[in-house]
């Protein structure tokens, strides 16, 4: 067995980065400890002028075992950065772990059992309703063995591409179910909102990439734009990166064959155009891909249970992890060389449309 990635070794490389740029950091505590007791932080590392018009932002760790990936590629886009060098006006934003709880943990979802991806939503709204998930709650709580007979038959009779399409689109009513959005916002939810306040909200132009894998073909970085309809920004994304760049509306009925679910709510993505309706704002995502969906599927629906009955720092228990870590950093050295190279190419683009001001 490989060794399992570590957040405390991971953020120290990060502060290392963020230190050679002399970068203005900002830590946000978290209420919990990680495994071994440590401290946990989102860190946001802001490189350039803190009252910048225009900023790059990029977030890892949204999903918190996704974050490993993330941080290494903010890592490789610190290192080619020199602050000496920075446009006027421009600057660089690294939002570190959203979620590093979960990072810690090696965990997808927060310490409330969320998919963070589902819970940007108006609470001061009715949550969701998402009836159709209730047909297929079982298959993730109760009794294990009964559980499982229940997912060998519904992907006999329903296949997977339909059980896809209502469990991962995200639910608010089972706390203890998959994919579950929460009944509040959480510590991320809250955490990003002061994040926007304090070094986004001044900016009139932000580029965003919120960072994932474990979704579309192994070792290819899909470029998403994730939004509820169109926007103007989208068109400029459209002129940076034409035919690269996928737009993908979500909603109810809605579906794609990126991977990514199109009938989830509650994205980072809309809540940033959301939260800063008078920026120029477009918030991209890059999606890694790894192994097919129904394998992630079985993976994520292993490490669920593995906290709902299990126990993580069993030999049984680490197992699991590590399947899971496989399954969303892969260590093949050849699609983590690939991915790392297409997302600093695509970090370069957006950079170079920034800086240039072609909004």
């Amino acid at each position: 067995m490989s060794a399992l990635p570590n957040y405390t070794a991971q953020r120290a490389r990060f502060l290392a980065a963020v230190a050679r740029l002399h970068g203005a950091l900002t830590s946000y505590p978290h209420p919990l400890t990680g495994p071994q007791g440590e401290a946990l932080f989102t860190d946001v590392a802001v490189i350039g002028d803190p009252h910048a018009e225009r900023i790059m932002l990029v977030i890892s760790g949204t999903h918190g075992v996704e974050g490993y990936y993330g941080s290494d590629s903010q890592i490789a886009w610190l290192d080619t950065m020199d602050d000496r060098l920075l446009p006027a006006g421009t600057a660089l934003v690294m939002l570190h772990l959203l979620n590093p709880w979960g990072a810690a943990h090696l965990r997808r979802v927060n310490e409330d059992n969320i998919d963070i991806n589902r819970n940007f939503i108006d609470f001061r709204q009715p949550v969701p309703a998402t009836p159709a998930y209730a047909q297929w709650h079982a298959l993730y709580h109760g009794d294990r063995a009964e559980a499982d007979r229940l997912l060998t038959a519904a992907l006999q009779n329903s296949g997977w591409p339909a059980i896809k399409r209502v469990v991962e689109a995200g639910q608010y009513q089972y706390a203890d179910g998959i994919f579950f959005g929460g009944r509040q916002p959480g510590w991320s939810h809250q955490t990003l909102q002061r994040i926007i306040a304090a070094h986004l909200s001044h900016a009139t132009t932000v580029l965003s990439f919120d960072l994932h894998t474990g979704a579309g073909a192994w070792g290819h970085p899909m470029l998403l734009a994730i939004a509820e309809k169109p926007v103007p920004a989208h068109q400029w994304g459209k002129r940076l990166y034409d035919q690269w760049l996928t737009l993908l509306f979500t909603g109810a009925g809605r579906d794609s064959d990126t991977g990514v679910t199109a009938t989830a709510t509650g994205y980072v993505s809309q809540f940033l155009l959301e939260s800063l309706p008078q920026t120029q704002m477009l918030p991209l995502v890059i999606e890694c891909g790894t192994y097919a969906g129904e394998e992630m599927h079985r993976r994520v629906r292993e490490d669920h249970w593995l906290h709902l009955q299990g126990d993580p720092a069993s030999a049984a228990g680490e197992a699991i992890k590590q399947q899971l870590t496989e399954g969303f950093w892969p260590a093949d050295r050849d699609w983590r060389e690939l991915v790392a190279f297409r997302t600093r190419q695509i970090f370069m683009r957006g950079w170079q449309g920034l800086t240039a001001h072609q909004a």
